[in-house]
């Protein structure tokens, strides 16, 4: 099939805004984002794009005579592995390792499967991290197993809920009430020993460490509304988790 001038153009617009909008569902900086358009637009001769990105939406222009394209961001999670096969893609499109539209039909591929772990094992790890956590706190051995069965259950709850209501901040007030919960009952019938250290380690698979690093990278490289937005978010995940752990103990 003969791809005229309009027809590849249409093509480069769609697969420089799918590999941004994979990027920026998947926990990639702002400025890498942009950075990965541009380049991938100036490897097929748009020297003149321009490129807005936010948490919420990707806004790419190839030229200031072109119309702007817009695509919107309805989910954000953390999969790097999408960030890195996006990146490799990108790659070997400005190298001229691949056609254009080669690279649109490994982005889609990569859009499409699914690189999540199993559940149980994301379960497994966040009780490992959560042991591990009340280890590196100071905590008592002792503790140990009551972090990592507590970390893994309030994984598995915010995880449920979010999947059920998409509220991301009540998934998360409920996993730290129930970890809180779990804690105090822990020390209060004498099997655990400190209740802090294990409310500590069983809360940090919830904690947003990088949305937070993401934050201040974005703020440090210009991208002020991407790192204010980026900061709300952390900050109410903070919040909810705060506000969970703060509930149980005020009784």
């Amino acid at each position: 099939m003969v791809q005229t001038g309009e027809t590849r153009r249409e093509l480069a617009l769609d697969c420089f805004l799918l590999a941004g909008k994979i990027l920026m569902e998947n926990g990639a900086e702002t400025y890498r984002v942009e950075d990965t358009m541009i380049r991938m637009a100036v490897s097929q001769k748009m020297t003149n794009s321009h490129c807005f990105v936010t948490p919420t939406g990707i806004m790419f222009s190839p030229s200031d005579e072109l119309p702007t394209r817009f695509v919107r961001i309805n989910a954000r999670q953390t999969d790097l592995e999408r960030v890195a096969l996006v990146n490799a893609v990108s790659r070997k499109l400005v190298a001229q390792e691949l056609t254009l539209q080669q690279a649109y039909e490994e982005l889609e591929e990569i859009d499409q499967t699914n690189y999540k772990f199993n559940m149980w094992l994301q379960v497994l790890a966040a009780a490992t991290a959560s042991g591990c956590f009340l280890i590196l706190l100071g905590g008592s051995w002792n503790d140990l197993p009551f972090a990592f069965v507590f970390g893994g259950t309030g994984f598995i709850i915010v995880e449920t809920i979010l999947e059920r209501t998409r509220v991301k901040f009540f998934a998360e007030f409920i996993g730290s009430l129930a970890i809180g919960i779990l804690a105090i009952l822990a020390v209060y019938s004498g099997f655990g020993i400190d209740r802090d250290t294990i409310i500590i380690g069983s809360i940090m698979p919830l904690v947003p460490g990088l949305l937070i690093t993401n934050a201040v990278r974005d703020l440090m490289a210009g991208h002020f509304v991407s790192g204010l937005s980026k900061g709300a978010e952390a900050f109410l995940t903070a919040f909810a988790i705060g506000g969970g752990i703060a509930l149980v103990l005020s009784f």
